[in-house]
């Protein structure tokens, strides 16, 4: 069901926004909705998801109009603030949130267009399951305004898809990609790599495969073992090996060498896109630090500076809105010094780079060290921008350290 939530200030009931907040109003504005519902929990996520006996009084069948309330009540807030604008990003995650009817997921995204607005030419993505996607499903997403599809299809091999605890079919991921294509979406393919007892040539077949399926998108997440899943416990156990940081990294090479021959620009550390306009341009908002609001319980949001997260429990989280009150468990406005860092952290991470004049002081003297030590590109840092070469994408922690000195 997750890590547990950061500590913060405390929120008000209404949510109201602090009166001294500086709003630009020319500040890009997402909005994340978090489906926290699973058929069964995976052994190394850690994500604020639940299964069916964890729901404790929570229904499935009543999650679109809880967070239809929230909505309703993000237009208030927002508007008493003068900060409210139509979302150029949406984003249906999770969990799993094509386990919702498609119906539900439509009724959600209506009411972001009714309360917020949607501006035309948005970005609508829904994270998918390749088990839960059928050609119907899509089209009536895609009726809905959805204009993106990113499907979970972490491997190809099915003994690593085992020791993840995935247990959908590797085959219905064509199925899935198919479908997409079919209602006109875009599709996005996310892989996960150094499973225990994933092989360099299991990784390959697993690239190559989904570089065969045509995606316009592939993102490729190194797994991270985390405290309290399963996976933790059986790698402290023996019961299977930990993850090796050097293959790892030749898996990540690899990676980029297959990409790049097929026709793909990597534009964040992770994440790989056919042509720009392919881009998610979502996750490109959290990286250069816009503005987002993050619905359903455990989601965090961000408006001119000031945090907020939600109450982790969907019963919680469905309680408070039933009594008319914010869903906001607590909320922060960062010191100079953390939105600093912040800043070096996620836009050092993408291909446009952050800005030299950005860094301060020790850290604008050390870019000359690190290129010399092969981990920032030359030519960029001519023309005023930290960009990360592929070695330093392998050691982005240690640029960020050594940024931020």
């Amino acid at each position: 069901m997750g890590s547990a939530l950061p500590l913060g200030d405390p929120a008000p009931p209404d949510g109201a926004l602090p009166a001294d907040l500086v709003h630009d109003p020319a500040t890009p504005f997402g909005v994340y909705v978090h489906v926290p519902f699973c058929r069964a929990r995976c052994g190394y996520c850690d994500f604020n998801t639940y299964t069916a006996g964890e729901l404790r009084g929570a229904r499935q069948d009543q999650y679109a109009d809880t967070v239809l309330h929230e909505i309703a009540l993000a237009r208030t807030v927002l508007e008493r603030a003068g900060a409210r604008r139509p979302a150029e990003t949406v984003f249906f995650g999770g969990g799993t949130p094509t386990l919702l009817p498609a119906g539900d997921l439509a009724r959600m995204l209506q009411g972001v267009r009714d309360h917020l607005g949607v501006s035309d030419a948005a970005e609508v993505t829904v994270e998918a399951n390749p088990d839960t996607v059928t050609p119907a499903v899509v089209r009536e997403l895609a009726a809905a305004g959805v204009t993106r599809l990113s499907i979970g299809m972490q491997s190809a091999q099915p003994h690593v898809l085992a020791v993840l605890d995935r247990t959908h079919d590797p085959a219905n991921v064509a199925g899935a990609v198919a479908a997409a294509r079919d209602a006109g979406l875009a599709v996005s393919l996310d892989l996960i790599y150094g499973t225990p007892g994933e092989s360099l040539d299991d990784w390959r077949i697993s690239l190559e495969t989904a570089i065969a399926l045509g995606p316009d998108h592939l993102s490729a997440y190194a797994l991270i073992v985390e405290e309290g899943t399963k996976l933790a416990r059986q790698i402290r156990r023996g019961e299977v090996p930990t993850p090796d940081d050097d293959l790892e990294a030749d898996m990540y090479e690899l990676a980029d060498d297959l990409l790049q021959a097929a026709g793909f620009g990597w534009y964040e550390v992770s994440n790989w896109a056919r042509e720009p306009r392919f881009r998610s341009r979502h996750n490109l908002a959290y990286w250069r630090g816009t503005d987002w609001w993050g619905f359903g319980p455990g989601a965090h949001s961000h408006v001119a500076g000031l945090r907020w997260w939600n109450v982790k429990h969907p019963a919680a989280y469905g309680q408070r809105l039933a009594a008319a009150e914010s869903p906001a468990a607590a909320r922060e406005r960062p010191d100079a010094a953390a939105r600093h860092l912040e800043t070096v952290l996620l836009r050092s991470r993408i291909s446009e780079g952050l800005e030299v004049s950005e860094l301060l002081g020790e850290g604008r003297h050390a870019v000359a060290g690190l290129i010399a030590d092969g981990l920032i590109e030359g030519g960029s840092a001519v023309r005023g921008r930290v960009v990360l070469t592929r070695r330093g994408r392998l050691l982005a922690d240690r640029v960020v350290r050594t940024l931020t000195a």
